[in-house]
């Protein structure tokens, strides 16, 4: 099983390829829908968040938007969090990863927004990104409910740049001309790595 982490800047249209791969036969962990299940009511990080935010609860689930506020823009904050959250993630794309490749998966696709942040590459065998032009970035992050062009720096300006992400990636995924077209280039990186052996092998 080749294991492909996929990763990109907001508003990149990660999520729609990480759909692509799914398309086209991949396992796909979500580190964003992860996060959802440990913030949800009876999730396993909401006590210990509770704890290190007092208020970010809201009838049982971590309200994301408040504890946003507590850590964006704060690297001592955003840490503790992490230090909450980071394990219990891993925990859970462990598990991932052990059933996709117990079902014959032969492809697995780890869907995490900070992948090349947190030296998450070590644990793939190749990094995809998807990207796009500022200026599709910008129109899409800003016509989501609740954002700011204020917002949307902040949230930039605590992620690596999309030119460094670029650089790093065996593979670049451009999703501004289109669904068919950004399908095209899934499947051609799926049939490149369909011959080529693992990590370590």
């Amino acid at each position: 099983m080749i294991v492909i982490g996929l990763t990109g800047s907001i508003g990149m249209g990660k999520s729609a390829t990480a759909a692509l791969f799914a398309e086209a036969g991949a396992a796909v962990y979500d580190a964003d829908a992860e996060v959802r299940r440990l913030y949800e009511p009876g999730g396993a990080a909401v006590a210990a968040v509770e704890t290190a935010f007092p208020g970010v609860v809201r009838e049982g689930a971590v309200d994301r938007a408040l504890l946003g506020q507590r850590v964006l823009g704060d690297p001592e904050a955003l840490g503790r969090l992490n230090a909450i959250v980071w394990p219990m993630m891993r925990q859970a794309r462990a598990a991932f990863l052990a059933e996709a490749e117990a079902s014959g998966a032969p492809f697995a696709v780890l869907d995490v927004p900070l992948l090349l942040e947190t030296g998450g590459e070590r644990a793939v065998d190749v990094v995809v990104v998807a990207s796009a032009p500022i200026e599709a970035q910008r129109a899409r992050v800003l016509a989501r409910p609740g954002m700011s062009a204020a917002k949307f720096e902040a949230i930039l300006a605590a992620q690596m740049t999309d030119a460094e992400k670029r650089a790093r990636a065996h593979h670049v995924i451009d999703t501004s001309r289109g669904v068919e077209n950004a399908r095209a280039q899934v499947t051609a990186i799926l049939a490149g790595l369909r011959h080529r052996p693992k990590q370590g092998q």
